[in-house]
């Protein structure tokens, strides 16, 4: 089938052919100021450089050590029913549909919602919420560039106790042969002590008793990476200046990636995609070969089916699917809005999400080799006793392990340290260009370079609370509060505003006269109905389990709280504050006329190109004709069947 865009017949209303008029455009004088986009849009150098800058966008941090526990915790290999139906259902519906809109119209994760100017408010809190997750994820980076530094050092620097250290603190480095018996009923005392565990956001928090043994591993996170406070009722306290170093550090690396644009970051999506995989790899043939490591490999995939049918299994897989694959954070739309018109986003959309869930899997059988040659190493069958999830494991249970190295251990701790800063930084890139793209498509008049470097600037500044005392109090309040919360509730009216204001039949004729392929009842069902409502259904079961935020069991001060519900409104609240503006600023003698033309899409949505514009609007144009006395039931039905 010929696309539309590329068909060399097509009669504009001058009479002249569309080749005709490139032929005579190039042999006389240039095409006049209508004829083409005000304004150049970058794209990528290839295709591939799209894919590579998804790849290394949606893998990243959460499938490391978010996935493998988060399965872990609903079913072991049970949990890969739910994810993979949700999978099937939410990830890979919603990250074609965010490709389509954004390489159909050129515009980033803002200016796309001139389809519907009244919910633009939609880009706004989208793009506020990914610019707060942007300052928190570098410092996450501060510290693995911290902790990537003293791989360095012989011996690793968390592997033996320090004088300062309390004194129930047990090496995490194997003891000398004729105290061999002895190390292991130490830390067999330790890992017993470690038994009282609480799930916070991903990741699994020891509650500091004085009666129990602590490896050094994890005294050394917390007294000399974070130096942590128990509260922070008397304040954060000052930057640790080795993090605030990190934090520096990773936002230069941000900016020197992404100052030219698509032209820079693309190039540097080689790397940032592969490079974590070449490192994985290698730590899962290392792990394979330690003892005990297939017990842990076991004890990750065997499957608990009494948990199939527990709600919240159900929402656990939800929300791994949906932060990990970053959809209706506006990253995928921004991205895609690069591409050349008629790019295959079909197959992008398939290979991401399916590499996606395949990385999670290898990190899982790599983290847990790991692990469970660490329980032979301590003597016990209890592989989840050696377990911490979330921050705890890349921060305390993996560099634990590592110290447990007999040969070399520094080679694997500057392996799996540089692979997560690769994949935090490639994440953040993704995040950064996000609010870049929102600012210039407004302000196009900014340079690409001053506006990356007044971003980069001003989030280190935000991002110095982070490595402070009471940094992870303050990560913990604005993940939940700034990302969580906001992500889900702009989320489900994304795909309302789209699926049924915009209209999933438009949608399908939008991705139709791009590509040139028509768009099957599955993406139909799933845009229309099935999506929108599970996505609704997890927001109802969110909100109704709600319960105060906590971190290490320590209750957040009310002001916290305040400030927490006072960044939550003010995401959310973009969406009524954007519908007055935009009925306001709407063509119209009376309200009610004022209010629909609103919603409807502007006059210049479309194709970037005028001359595709034309043809598009004029399909449109035949298509609302066609369609003018359906009715409300036969919207319906033909917004769902075509």
């Amino acid at each position: 089938m010929v696309t539309p865009h590329e068909n060399p017949a097509f009669i504009g209303d001058d009479g002249v052919s569309r080749s005709q008029q490139l032929n005579n455009h190039s042999d006389s004088e240039p095409p006049p100021k209508s004829a083409k986009p005000a304004k150049e849009r970058e794209q990528w150098g290839k295709g591939i450089e799209f894919l590579m800058s998804c790849i290394a966008m949606s893998v990243g941090l959460g499938n490391v050590w978010r996935f493998p526990f988060t399965a872990l915790d609903n079913g072991g290999g049970a949990f890969l029913i739910p994810y993979l139906v949700v999978l099937f259902l939410i990830g890979k519906p919603i990250y074609y549909l965010e490709m389509i809109i954004g390489q159909f119209s050129s515009r980033g994760s803002v200016k796309v919602f001139d389809l519907c100017p009244a919910m633009r408010g939609i880009g706004f809190g989208q793009a506020f919420m990914v610019y707060l997750l942007a300052t928190y994820y570098e410092s996450i980076c501060a510290i693995i560039g911290y902790y990537l530094v003293e791989s360095f050092r012989n011996p690793l620097p968390w592997a033996y106790c320090r004088p300062e250290w309390e004194t129930n603190c047990i090496d995490s480095a194997p003891a000398s042969q004729e105290d061999q018996n002895t190390r292991l009923g130490n830390t067999w005392l330790m890992v017993m002590g470690q038994q009282n565990i609480t799930t916070n956001l991903g990741r699994m928090d020891t509650i500091t008793t004085s009666n129990r043994t602590i490896s050094s591993s994890e005294l050394f996170f917390v007294n000399e990476v974070l130096r942590e406070k128990p509260n922070i009722n008397d304040g954060i306290g000052l930057p640790n200046w080795e993090l605030v170093l990190g934090l520096f550090v990773s936002w230069l690396c941000v900016f020197l990636i992404i100052f030219k644009g698509v032209k820079s970051s693309g190039k540097a999506s080689y790397f940032l995609a592969i490079f974590p995989y070449i490192v994985m790899a290698v730590l899962l043939v290392r792990a394979v070969t330690l003892p005990g490591s297939l017990d842990g490999i076991i004890y990750f995939i065997k499957p608990d089916w009494s948990k199939i049918l527990d709600p919240k299994v159900w929402y656990a897989a939800v929300t791994q699917c949906f932060y990990s694959l970053s959809v209706c954070f506006g990253n995928i739309i921004m991205y895609a809005s690069y591409n050349k018109f008629g790019h295959n986003v079909h197959r992008d959309a398939t290979i991401v999400t399916g590499l996606d869930t395949c990385t999670s899997l290898l990190a899982g059988f790599t983290i847990f080799g790991i692990l469970g040659h660490l329980a032979h190493e301590i003597g016990t069958d209890d592989i989840g006793s050696v377990v911490k999830g979330g921050a705890g494991l890349a921060f305390i249970s993996y560099p634990d392990a590592i110290a447990k190295f007999q040969s070399l251990p520094q080679i694997f701790s500057v392996l799996f340290f540089l692979m997560l800063f690769v994949l935090g930084i490639g994440s953040n890139i993704a995040m950064t260009s996000c609010t870049v793209t929102a600012i210039r498509d407004f302000f196009p008049k900014i340079k690409q370079w001053q506006c990356a470097l007044g971003i980069a600037i001003f989030s280190f500044c935000i991002g110095l609370a982070y490595v402070t005392p009471g940094g992870q109090f303050i990560l913990t309040l604005v993940d939940y509060f700034g990302a969580s919360m906001i992500a889900l509730v702009l989320g489900i009216a994304e795909l309302y505003v789209l699926g049924w204001v915009y209209g999933v039949d438009r949608l399908c004729r939008d991705a139709e006269f791009m590509m040139g392929r028509k768009v099957g009842p599955y993406w139909r069902w799933c845009w229309s109905v099935i999506t929108p409502l599970i996505m609704t259904a997890i927001l109802v079961y969110f909100l109704s389990t709600y319960t105060p935020l906590t971190y290490n069991n320590v209750t957040y001060p009310n002001w916290a709280y305040a400030i927490g519900w006072t960044i939550t409104c003010f995401g959310v609240m973009q969406v009524p504050i954007w519908i007055v503006v935009a009925v306001v600023r709407a063509p119209g003698s009376s309200l009610s006329e004022k209010l629909r033309n609103a919603f409807k899409p502007k006059h210049d949505w479309g194709p970037s190109d005028p001359l595709l514009r034309e043809q598009y609007n004029k399909l449109i144009a035949n298509e609302a004709i066609a369609s003018q006395d359906l009715g409300c039931w036969g919207f319906i039905k033909k917004n769902i069947f075509g």
